[in-house]
C-alpha cells in the first residue's frame, strides 16, 4: 500500500511538473508564437514569458521577426531582343504579422520565391539586353513593389530585392566584349585626332603671336628711327643756326669784316694752288690787279649768305 501511494505521489509530481512547463512559455526576443486553442487561432504569443493552458492550448507556429535573406534560384529569362539570361538574385523580407504568416499561405517562402522568379522574367522581357546591364536598381525596384503588394497577404514585408549575376549566353558575351574593344579604339583614335587638331591650333596661334610680336617690334623699330632722324634733323639744323649766328656776330664785331677779307683771299689762293696741282698746266689769273676786286664781290656775296642765314636760323628759332 505504501509502495503504491509513493508510485501515485511521484506519479503526481511527474504531471505537475509536465503541467508547469506547458503552461509557462518563455519567448526569445524577435520571435512570434501563434498559439491556438482547440485548432483555433487564439493568440500570438511575444517576447518574455507568457502562460498557455496545457493540453487545451498549443504553441502551432514559431515565426522569426528579424530580416531574412533568401536566395532565389537562376532562371533563363528572355529579354525583349529575344536574348536569354540567366539571372540570380538575392530577396530581404521580414515577418509583420505573425498570424497572417501562419494562416495567409501554406508555404510563404515559396510564394515570394515563385513570385519574385515571375516578376524578374515579366520585367527583362520588357527591355533590350543592354538597359538590363544599366538599370538593375529600376529592376530591383520593380521587383520589390510587385511582390510587396502580394506578400502584405501573407504577413510580410518585402524590403529589398538585389541581382547578384546577369550572365548571357558566350556568343553574346564575346560581341559585347568586341563591341567594347571597338569603341574603346574608336575613342582612343577620337582622342588621339583632337590632340593633333589642338596642336596644330596651338603651333598656329603661336606663330601668330609670334608674327605680331616681331611687326609691332618692326613698328617701334621704324617709329624709333624715324624719331632719332627727326631729332638728328633738328639738331643739325638748330647747330647751323647757331653756327650762322655766332659768324654774323663775328662780321659785326670790329676786324671782323677784315678777317673775313684775309680768310677769302686766303681760299681764292688755295683754290688756285689746288688747280694747278691736279693739271699740268699753271693757271694765272689774267689780271692780278683785279685780285681786290673779286676779294670785295666775294664779300658782298657773303655778306649776303650772311644776312640770309639769319634769316633763316630766326626762322627756325620761331
Amino acid at each position: 500500500m505504501e509502495f503504491s501511494l509513493g508510485s501515485v505521489s511521484f506519479i503526481l509530481f511527474i504531471m505537475a511538473l509536465v503541467f508547469v512547463f506547458k503552461t509557462i512559455n518563455v519567448v526569445p526576443q524577435q520571435h512570434a508564437w501563434v498559439v491556438e486553442r482547440l485548432g483555433k487561432y487564439h493568440a500570438t504569443l511575444g517576447p518574455g514569458l507568457n502562460i498557455v493552458v496545457p493540453f487545451v492550448d498549443r504553441i502551432a507556429y514559431k515565426h522569426i521577426l528579424k530580416e531574412i535573406p533568401l536566395d532565389v534560384p537562376p532562371q533563363v529569362c528572355i529579354t525583349r531582343d529575344n536574348t536569354q539570361l540567366q539571372v540570380d538574385g538575392i530577396l530581404y523580407f521580414q515577418i509583420t504579422d505573425a498570424m497572417r504568416a501562419s494562416y495567409g499561405s501554406s508555404n510563404y517562402i515559396s510564394a515570394i520565391t515563385q513570385l519574385a522568379q515571375t516578376t524578374l522574367r515579366s520585367v527583362i522581357g520588357r527591355m533590350e539586353l543592354d538597359k538590363t546591364f544599366e538599370e538593375r536598381d529600376h529592376i530591383n525596384t520593380t521587383i520589390v513593389n510587385a511582390i510587396d503588394e502580394s506578400a502584405a497577404n501573407w504577413g510580410v514585408k518585402v524590403l529589398r530585392y538585389e541581382i547578384k549575376d546577369l550572365t548571357p549566353p558566350k556568343e553574346i558575351l564575346h560581341a559585347m566584349q568586341a563591341q567594347i574593344t571597338a569603341e574603346r579604339e574608336k575613342r582612343a583614335l577620337i582622342a588621339a585626332s583632337e590632340g593633333r587638331q589642338q596642336e596644330q591650333i596651338n603651333i598656329a596661334n603661336g606663330e601668330r603671336e609670334a608674327q605680331i610680336a616681331r611687326s609691332e617690334g618692326d613698328k617701334r623699330a621704324a617709329i624709333n628711327r624715324a624719331e632719332g632722324q627727326a631729332a638728328a634733323i633738328v639738331a643739325l639744323a638748330e647747330a647751323t643756326a647757331d653756327a650762322l649766328r655766332q659768324v654774323g656776330s663775328a662780321i659785326q664785331s670790329p676786324g671782323g669784316a677784315d678777317a673775313v677779307n684775309l680768310k677769302v683771299a686766303e681760299q681764292y689762293v688755295g683754290a688756285f694752288a689746288q688747280l694747278a696741282k691736279t693739271n699740268n698746266s699753271i693757271i694765272i689769273p689774267a689780271n692780278l690787279g683785279e685780285m681786290s676786286g673779286l676779294i670785295a664781290t666775294a664779300m658782298q656775296v657773303v655778306k649776303a649768305q650772311d644776312k640770309s642765314a639769319v634769316v633763316r636760323s630766326s626762322t627756325l628759332s620761331s
